[in-house]
């Protein structure tokens, strides 16, 4: 078999990777939703995290809850995105004429975002959500400006959503829930990508969904129910269909929805949960925004005050110069 020097050849026999298993007295609780039905997780957002980009921003949905001592399976998933905007740029020569602007979005998933290791080529599911998207931002961005440009989207998920709990095992198999969660991450750090590129839009777009879970699958006395921004690993297979909706707020204008599995006669109220969603994650849109404005704002003060200081010192020295170059006179004796 022939060998690369060049670079870091893998074992030549198999490995297994490493299992952690919990302490033998340890004892491995479901988390259960504490949150009210209409209460959202809390969530961060932060632009201009890459300074080599247009545009960029950082969304993240930490654990609500502290992880439990001596426990390395984690209790509860967590989302963390980045976004990454490129454009508007000119298009090649050899394109075909466009009126407006050309948007393209790419969503991948880091090998490590899930339970699952990911692959380093884009799936179906992948490209499922990098076309929602592209339809949801369509809707916002004003392409009639930016003519014979091109501008990329790209998205990178370091932690997705799971559709089950850790401890269930790889028998246990989720219901794709946790995709759309994903899909209202992305549609909010894009908007916020955008604003940060300069990019001329109509409105905030934010990302919300909803979800009806039955409690009385469990013996519960709940029954169907709509429930704000669901984690799968908090409803034990209650969750009978979910809903993720593209806001435009200060519009009242919907750009993407997908809904997905059987609400039964709870669709219209099922979308209003996932409109309200939307409406509350803008309000921390609005505000990361707005920092952001302000951070470039102060920056650009910082810049022109420095600038300035520098020419004027530099005429001092010069001044004093002209002042020691002159010749001084002597005094009569």
């Amino acid at each position: 078999m022939q060998m690369d020097r060049r670079r870091l050849n893998a074992p030549p026999g198999g490995t297994t990777p490493p299992v952690f298993a919990a302490p033998p007295d340890t004892k491995l609780h479901r988390p259960t939703r504490t949150r009210k039905p209409d209460e959202h997780r809390k969530l961060f957002l932060r632009t201009g995290i890459v300074p080599s980009a247009s545009g960029s921003a950082y969304y993240e949905i930490p654990p609500q809850e502290p992880q439990p001592t001596g426990l390395l399976v984690p209790q509860r998933s967590s989302l963390k995105i980045t976004c990454t905007v490129h454009g508007p740029r000119p298009l090649p020569r050899n394109a075909a004429f466009s009126p407006n602007l050309l948007l393209s979005a790419h969503v991948k998933f880091a090998p490590f975002a899930t339970q699952n290791r990911r692959g380093y080529v884009r799936d179906a599911s992948e490209r499922d959500l990098g076309a929602h998207l592209e339809t949801a931002l369509r809707g916002v961005v004003i392409g009639e400006r930016f003519p014979k440009s091109g501008c990329e989207v790209v998205l990178t998920i370091l932690e997705g959503e799971e559709d089950r709990w850790e401890a269930d095992g790889a028998e246990v198999k989720g219901g794709g829930w946790g995709i759309m969660t994903v899909l209202a991450g992305c549609i909010t750090a894009a908007s916020a990508a955008l604003v940060d590129a300069g990019i001329d839009c109509v409105d905030l777009i934010s990302g919300g969904v909803a979800a009806v879970k039955d409690a009385g699958r469990h013996g519960g006395q709940e029954g169907r129910a709509v429930v704000l921004d669901p984690a799968p690993s908090e409803h034990d297979g209650e969750i009978m269909a979910a809903c993720v909706v593209g806001y435009l707020q200060s519009r009242d204008e919907v750009t993407e929805m997908w809904m997905k599995g059987d609400a039964g006669a709870q669709v219209q109220t099922l979308i209003d949960e996932a409109v309200k969603a939307a409406s509350l994650v803008r309000a921390v849109l609005a505000e990361a925004v707005k920092d952001g404005v302000q951070a470039k704002i102060g920056e650009g003060e910082d810049d022109a005050a420095m600038t300035g200081s520098a020419k004027e010192g530099k005429g001092k020295s010069k001044e004093t110069r002209n002042r020691t170059d002159a010749p001084i006179p002597l005094l009569a004796p």
